[in-house]
């Protein structure tokens, strides 16, 4: 893959879910360059089309798959070849198996922790060395409030995000002698199709409101963002529930 034309660009995997199509707007609406990475590639042409009609935007779509491991190498150094480089990477894919799915199925319980932790994690280190080289770019990637705390509900998701928390915030600590900034992103229910018809959703965001939340974080240099803010004292209750209490409540 040549990188020819991809400087200053920004790389926004994921770009066919709920969240990377608004960020990609989001993106388009300060004129960045944009490369939307999905393995669904006839839908995310369709939302380079509307970028470049709605937005003037300059996109341009490549095949990604987010467990295919062995492709991360070199579907990351090809956008730092011929003095070319990335101005940043936006993470946006996840998957969340239904609770009782992943406890008695391994296999869901496995796609989970893959998608959201190993795969992330396994990327992130190769755009990371290259960002390293370069001492510049950013790393924005979307975790969720369900890592800041076990609940039976979905524990095994939140598990998943827990350690990409970790991760990047052991990233963000590496990477910052080098100028490159990493964002950790944690939205409350938001309004995509990985939510749709699940039961008990309360305060639900636009996946709009995340993507704009997202662009500030990356402007203003922040590191980790709550999205709406008001997650962050939500959870703040949450985590301070004593386990003698926590563990007997239904959450």
């Amino acid at each position: 893959m040549s990188a020819k034309g991809d400087a200053g660009s920004v790389l926004i995997l994921g770009a066919t879910s709920g969240i990377g199509k608004a960020v990609a707007r989001r993106w388009a609406m300060d004129k960045a360059d944009l490369i939307l990475a999905a393995r669904d590639t006839a839908e995310a042409e369709r939302t380079a089309a509307d970028l470049r009609v709605r937005y003037g935007a300059k996109a341009r779509v490549v095949e990604f798959d987010a467990l295919k491991f062995k492709s991360f190498e070199q579907f990351a150094n090809g956008y730092f070849t011929d003095g070319c480089q990335l101005a940043g990477v936006v993470l946006c894919y996840g998957f969340m198996a239904d609770q009782i799915e992943a406890q008695k199925n391994p296999e869901a319980a496995r796609k989970t922790i893959d998608t959201n932790f190993t795969s992330p994690m396994l990327l992130m280190e190769q755009f990371a060395a290259q960002f390293e080289k370069i001492r510049s770019g950013f790393i924005c990637a979307v975790s969720s409030v369900a890592g800041d705390r076990g609940r039976q509900s979905n524990y095994i998701y939140g598990s998943s995000k827990a350690a990409l928390d970790t991760y990047l915030e052991g990233l963000r600590v590496r990477l910052f002698k080098s100028d490159v900034h990493v964002v950790t992103v944690k939205p409350g229910f938001v309004d995509t199709a990985m939510t749709w018809g699940l039961p008990g959703l309360f305060l639900v965001a636009k996946p709009e409101k995340v993507a704009d939340d997202m662009w500030k974080a990356v402007r203003h240099r922040r590191n980790k963002i709550y999205t709406p803010w008001f997650w962050r004292y939500i959870m703040l209750i949450i985590r301070s529930i004593p386990q003698v209490i926590f563990k007997r409540m239904k959450l």
